[in-house]
């Protein structure tokens, strides 16, 4: 009778467990951001009358939460039990859906590069279709705030585009306070940065005579979008690449240690 002596007869557990910890971070990250998800939707009410998800008639930032929370959360369940269980089918699944995420990555900034144009006005006619529905969310009115605050601009091209909403536009039908104004993220604020925001400094900031320059941001969101970009390009591609290379660590991570599991599997 003869014997035979396998070496290597078990998987990695090297590459095993660096699977793991790669992928239980992406678990916990993707469940917290679920959580949030929800207990935003909560406090909106949203949860009580889910209606209001189809009335909402501006881009919900929860729904991104919720989005990539659900990504993460079932692409670090599929790593971390895969690797945990040696099963190559949720391995499998977390390969190809991690290639196809940075495929679609990489298609999304070939083509904004190619077709600027067409981008550029999708950016404007979405920023003007979120201007109208600023009122209806809280979460879109804070995050146009904040965007209109850190770029220092009002509006997508100019203030006058805030004519888009019912509360701001110039019109006689219109009797709103707020008639002829910019929300306060539009206005200029002075060297002491108040630690009391005056969030009526926009009202009236419109009506004739007009004297935007010493009140409010004159510059477009999409203008400053523009001139942010060229700046700040070393970042941006840095943090492409940065992700980038997470995608490649984690398909490489997957593929070798369905290499190991198959070779044990052929083995006996």
């Amino acid at each position: 009778m003869h014997y035979y002596r396998y070496e290597n007869a078990e998987v990695s557990c090297c590459y095993k467990y660096l699977l793991f910890s790669y992928n239980i971070i992406f678990w916990l990250a993707g469940a917290a951001f679920i959580a949030i998800g929800f207990w935003a939707w909560s406090e909106k009410g949203v949860l009580l009358d889910l209606t209001q998800v189809t009335r909402s008639h501006g881009f919900d930032p929860v729904w991104l939460v919720l989005v990539v929370g659900g990504v993460t959360f079932i692409l670090g369940f599929a790593g971390c039990v895969g690797a945990l269980r040696e099963n190559i089918c949720l391995l499998k699944f977390f390969t190809v859906v991690i290639g196809f995420i940075f495929l679609l990555e990489l298609t999304a900034a070939v083509l904004a590069f190619v077709f600027k144009d067409p981008l550029k006005k999708w950016i404007n006619d979405f920023f003007l279709t979120n201007v109208k529905a600023y009122r209806d969310d809280i979460d879109l009115q804070n995050l146009i705030d904040s965007l209109q605050r850190l770029n220092q601009c009002c509006g997508a091209k100019n203030p006058n585009d805030w004519d888009e909403n019912m509360y701001f536009n110039c019109t006689p039908e219109n009797l709103s306070r707020e008639r002829c104004g910019v929300p306060f993220s539009c206005c200029i604020t002075g060297p002491r940065k108040d630690s009391v925001v005056n969030t009526q400094c926009g009202y009236d900031t419109r009506a004739p005579p007009a004297n935007w320059s010493s009140q409010i941001f004159t510059k477009g969101c999409i203008v400053a979008l523009e001139e942010w970009l060229p700046r700040n390009i070393y970042i941006v591609a840095g943090v492409f690449i940065g992700i980038s290379l997470l995608q490649m660590v984690g398909i490489y991570l997957a593929r070798t240690l369905i290499g190991d599991i198959e070779k044990v599997n052929f083995r006996y």
